[in-house]
């Protein structure tokens, strides 16, 4: 059964910086792409950034880019988000999601296979 387990999220201030990790179970780790998403109250659920199965590759959102980081640990079954000067917009319940075939280059929710609980992030001016 895969498992896909988000945690590192809490409550900062505009400009902070939070690291969040989704661990993964039941699945061969290094073969699947990942991602995260984040969705904010009473909006859609928005693409954030991907990484490959192997780590070269990545893709970010434009409201992201230069900010937050991600990057995998593949000997830990891991996937990090590393968020930098936090903006209040960045609020949000984060969710780590994996995607299964060839192509790892999505950011469309439907895309992905399997979905975390989710973490919150509050970040105030």
């Amino acid at each position: 059964q895969v498992q896909l387990v988000e945690s590192g999220g809490g409550s900062v201030q505009a400009g902070d910086s939070l690291r969040l990790s989704c661990a993964a179970s039941g699945l061969t780790f290094s073969r699947v792409h990942m991602g995260w998403f984040r969705q904010a109250p009473g909006k859609e659920r928005d693409f954030v950034a991907a990484i490959s199965a192997n780590g070269v590759s990545t893709l970010y959102a434009d409201s992201v880019t230069g900010r937050f980081t991600i990057s995998r640990d593949n000997a830990k079954n891991t996937v990090y988000l590393e968020m930098n000067s936090l903006e209040p917009e960045d609020t949000a319940i984060y969710y780590c999601a994996l995607r299964l075939g060839i192509i790892f280059r999505s950011s469309r929710v439907r895309d992905y296979d399997n979905w975390g609980q989710g973490t919150q992030v509050t970040v105030s001016s």
